[in-house]
């Protein structure tokens, strides 16, 4: 795994946006700092980032990210019931191969 993706994942989960902007701006930072496309090693660790909300348009940037792993139509990410990011993914995966 790439040392900005292992960065990124150890820093936890995204915050939510009423989160202080320094943290914010941390994880944005973190966060551009991963390039695509990425492994499915690093997609399925990836997966484990998402927060409960948007955090300005972070998290789908997170999702877009985790769809470029070469495995990400037939993958099955780390169920969280109270995620609805990771539910999200997952259901997109579903789709995918619906096609």
């Amino acid at each position: 795994m790439r040392p900005e993706v292992r960065d990124l994942v150890d820093a936890g989960p995204f915050p939510d946006e009423d989160a202080d902007e320094e943290i914010i701006e941390r994880t944005q930072g973190l966060l551009d700092r991963v390039t695509s496309p990425v492994t499915d090693e690093e997609a399925q660790a990836l997966a484990t980032v998402f927060g409960q909300d948007n955090c300005y348009g972070m998290s789908w940037a997170l999702l877009h990210l985790i769809e470029t792993a070469p495995g990400a139509r037939t993958a099955r990410y780390p169920a969280h019931p109270e995620n609805p990011w990771r539910e999200l993914l997952n259901n997109r995966v579903r789709a995918a191969g619906e096609d």
